[in-house]
């Protein structure tokens, strides 16, 4: 079979193709040492990155952090490195793509996978995309954590809250995660939960609107005061005190909230304790009762 010119477009591409001092160019790992990593430019020439000039996390371990296969963007250093190789430092393509990428990752949401690199006053130092980020005490976890030095080296699932390049700022947050999936499991459980059934629980607070009854596992619903009590009241605190035991029957679960009333059960209580209607006896027989009748039944 004939060869063409399409059989060799890389090769020519590459014939054409000038890299110079300063570019970004992106290559993909072929090999990974201890002291360097060596790219596939689809050049005539290699590129090679030196370990130091990968990142600037201090825990970096490119032996568990670098693979074949990877594609990296990096800086071109030296066109020829003494060797025929391309220099190149990711560190420095960093500090021109690292911040857009982190821009785009706190636009979208993502969700990054970062281990605690170090702990700072009030939080832990974390590294993505080898830029450096704070993860506030607050953010951490639901609740302040004030043992962070426990947290060192641990992974942590975080999102980007803050992105600030002119001040080398970036903030991460594991709370924002954790609270999402707090929220969506209270959900899941209010979902189970069947409109009509009776249920038991004490009173958390008041409001002039009506009262707030804990349920148990983190669940709480609103007995409107509408839905309080039978006769008309003022305010709950007439019939209501907070740590009072209630039972309350579940009206709806609408948007994940949950609408109670003890106004049922009351009116539920009345139908079972009324008493059954006694039917009316009713005779169909004469009440007549001449003497001619009562002589016609004696028999002499």
């Amino acid at each position: 079979m004939a060869e063409s010119m399409e059989d060799y477009k890389e090769e020519l591409e590459a014939s054409f193709r000038r890299i110079n001092e300063g570019d970004i160019i992106s290559g993909t790992v072929i090999g990974v040492s201890e002291e360097e990593v060596t790219l596939d430019l689809k050049y005539y020439a290699q590129g090679i990155i030196r370990v130091e000039d990968l990142s600037n996390d201090p825990n970096f371990q490119v032996m568990e952090e670098v693979h074949p296969g990877d594609v990296i963007e990096a800086t071109v250093v030296k066109t020829d490195d003494g060797e025929g190789n391309i220099q190149l430092s990711k560190k420095e393509a960093n500090d021109i793509l690292a911040w857009e990428k982190l821009r785009t990752c706190m636009e979208d949401e993502t969700e990054l996978s970062v281990k605690v690199a170090g702990i700072v006053p009030s939080g832990v130092v974390a590294y993505v995309e080898g830029i450096r980020g704070f993860i506030p005490a607050s953010q951490l976890a639901l609740s302040y954590v004030e043992a962070t030095e426990e947290w060192l080296g641990k992974e942590v699932k975080v999102r980007v809250i803050t992105v600030d390049e002119s001040k080398k700022k970036l903030v991460l947050s594991a709370k924002v995660i954790l609270k999402e999936r707090q929220q969506e499991e209270h959900n899941r459980k209010i979902a189970r939960m069947v409109p009509g059934s009776v249920m038991e629980g004490v009173v958390e607070s008041l409001m002039p609107y009506g009262a707030f009854v804990d349920l148990g596992e983190g669940i709480s619903g609103l007995v409107h005061i509408s839905q309080i009590s039978q006769r008309r009241i003022g305010k709950p605190s007439e019939v209501l005190s907070v740590g009072q035991q209630v039972k309350v029957k579940v009206l709806n679960t609408n948007d994940n909230k949950v609408s109670l009333s003890m106004k049922a059960l009351e009116e539920e209580m009345v139908d079972v304790d009324k008493p059954e209607e006694v039917e009316e006896y009713v005779s169909h027989e004469s009440a007549s009762t001449n003497l001619g009748d009562l002589l016609s039944k004696i028999k002499l």
